[in-house]
């Protein structure tokens, strides 16, 4: 990669020394925040566990399809279904598979399938259809995502997908489970903020000086969200506890050191740090090539020029944040209004305040994005050219 090469270290040898180095440093990150996280599970004489079945047989069909609601089936389906995973796996038993207007899986012979198995006591079980096996499907989906950004995006496209899996990773294999162990959330996404930061802009463009402003400059916007996000919560009076998911949080907290009060605010600073990368990342660059193309501009003039280009971008990526949250919330927001809520009532609701401080936290951290990269950039870029006519 673009980004090893240009590390300081003469010899190739050492160059590939490096890259192992880092990767095995990541992978040893990795292992020690999942090695002896705790869970949240039940007992092994009764619970509800989540596993992968197959349909080995169709004994019966009672469905109909009901024209009044998109034709969806009603009625109920007798089958037979081998365990595929778990500790009753190789069990074959008979599931009733009902239909209704919000329960529709409609499952065929040979077919893997999400089953929900209810341990009631010593070895007695029942099994019902949880849900469609998707899991091959959602692989499809992200291959080709893959593949669309590696064919037209090429050699950067092969790196922003690098980067973006070395995102997930931490996010998966770093922050959820030392959430679970008891580690500040909080610190430890803005310490996985920094990371992503610098190694994605590496993995696209290399150590060089607008990536390195492009990373400075784009915390600074997340942090700015994130102050925002604070004084909105507080003035509002919105925390994790508000949100859907806080009775199942809470009971995590049972059987896990998970801590919750400050889930609401990392969900905010993820969710708008790639619109801040990215807004980030374009000013830099424009900045740069300004600066290419006429090297005598000082220092104001390089900074109206990244303003110029960030207020372009300014408008259209708070937009897309924005709908990205409405985008969510549309069912919500239908029913809501057929309800005919009235304005007081509504601006009222915890949903409401949650989306307004989720949306908002975005789009002022990409807005303070803009002067705070444009001034690292025309500081930087300027200084670049005085050092050079000093050399001269």
């Amino acid at each position: 990669m673009d980004w090893i090469k240009r590390l300081p270290i003469k010899k190739s040898g050492g160059r590939l020394l490096a890259a192992v180095l880092a990767a095995i440093s990541f992978a040893g990150m990795i292992f020690l925040a999942n090695n002896g996280r705790p869970t949240y599970q039940s007992s092994d004489t009764s619970g509800v566990e989540y596993e992968v079945g197959k349909v080995v047989g169709i004994l019966e069909d009672h469905t109909t399809e009901d024209e009044k609601t998109d034709g969806i089936l009603r009625g109920n389906m007798e089958l037979q279904i081998r365990i595929l995973t778990g500790r009753y796996k190789g069990e074959t038993v008979n599931v009733t598979n009902y239909f209704s207007a919000l329960y529709n899986v409609r499952v065929k012979q040979g077919e893997k399938v999400s089953i929900r198995i209810d341990t009631v006591g010593e070895g007695e079980f029942q099994v019902s259809i949880y849900n469609y096996y998707r899991v091959p499907q959602m692989f499809g989906c992200v291959a080709a995502f893959l593949l669309f950004l590696i064919l037209i995006g090429g050699k950067k496209g092969a790196k922003s997908a690098l980067g973006l899996i070395f995102t997930m990773a931490c996010v998966i294999g770093i922050l959820l489970p030392l959430a679970l162990k008891g580690y500040s959330v909080l610190g430890v996404t803005i310490l996985l903020i920094l990371l992503c930061n610098l190694v994605t802009f590496w993995m696209i463009d290399g150590i060089q000086i607008k990536t390195m402003v492009a990373a400075a400059g784009s915390v600074c916007g997340v942090l700015a969200g994130a102050a925002f996000s604070l004084a909105a919560q507080a003035a509002m009076h919105v925390t994790t506890y508000q949100m859907e998911e806080a009775e199942t949080l809470l009971l995590i907290t049972t059987t896990t050191k998970l801590q919750p009060k400050n889930l609401f605010l990392c969900g905010i600073l993820i969710a708008c740090m790639g619109a801040v990368m990215d807004v980030a990342m374009s000013i830099a660059s424009s900045v740069a090539e300004v600066h290419r193309v006429n090297p005598q501009l000082g220092k104001w003039e390089l900074f109206c020029s990244g303003m110029n280009i960030g207020r372009d971008a300014m408008g259209t990526m708070s937009n897309t944040l924005i709908l990205a949250f409405a985008g969510n919330s549309l069912n919500m927001m239908l029913m809501i209004y057929s309800y005919g809520i009235g304005f007081q009532q509504l601006m009222n609701t915890d949903f409401v305040a949650i989306e307004i401080i989720r949306s908002m936290a975005g789009s002022v951290g990409i807005i303070c994005t803009v002067p705070i990269v444009a001034f690292i950039a025309a500081a930087v870029f300027s200084k670049k050219e005085v050092c050079t006519n000093q050399k001269r």
